[in-house]
């Protein structure tokens, strides 16, 4: 069975903004940029022959495919979509000292340790467990033309995984606020037609 599937990241919030901490306990709207970044998207893709969207189940998601929604398309949520958890570092300020943490835990991720964590956070093992249960049911899909909005994590550990490449390759894949990644699927594989696209953002001032 052939499909395409279109993933994006949703659009920019306050957080992203502000660069503050946004994992999934933070369950937060659109900016106004976000929502200029939502229907260039919908712009450019509207006229696309889409039979299902599928999102995470936080609102940032839901709000960025709002356009397609009202449109009538079928819709459902996935927890297994949400951003990673960062635990107690959700809603917290960049600061250096958050910055070497961060860096900390991604860099035992590129050396293969996914069990790594901070605090109460989720792990790369976690998400991506969580991630390979949504692959597995998405291949067994019937319909063709699949749009996905999830977050910039997720979305690095799922191109990996759908890749069937180490997940100490996430930092390899860019994750633009509604950057475009589009996969076909056929013979049971998936083959990557377009990393983080953003050239519909073209006419969005930031």
């Amino acid at each position: 069975m052939e499909k395409q599937i279109f993933i994006i990241r949703h659009g920019e919030t306050e957080y992203n903004r502000r660069r503050i901490v946004q994992g999934s306990g933070i369950d937060s709207d659109l900016n106004g940029l976000g929502q200029a970044q939502a229907h260039a998207f919908f712009e450019h893709y509207g006229s696309h022959s889409f039979d299902l969207v599928l999102t995470s189940r936080l609102k940032r998601t839901h709000q960025t495919v709002e356009p397609f929604l009202q449109r009538g398309l079928p819709w459902e949520q996935f927890e297994e979509l949400n951003e990673i958890s960062w635990g107690d570092l959700d809603g917290s300020p960049s600061t250096p000292e958050l910055i070497s943490i961060y860096k900390e835990v991604v860099g035992e991720w590129q050396r293969g340790n996914f069990s790594a964590r901070h605090g109460n956070g989720e792990s790369a093992e976690e998400m991506g467990e969580r991630l390979q249960r949504f692959i597995t049911h998405l291949r067994q899909r019937p319909e063709k033309q699949i749009l996905i909005c999830s977050h910039g994590r997720a979305i690095r550990a799922m191109i990996c995984l759908m890749l069937e490449k180490s997940m100490r390759e996430m930092e390899a894949f860019g994750h633009a606020n509604t950057g475009l990644y589009r996969l076909g699927f056929r013979d049971q594989t998936f083959h990557l037609e377009l990393e983080n696209d953003t050239r519909h953002l073209q006419a969005v001032e930031s």
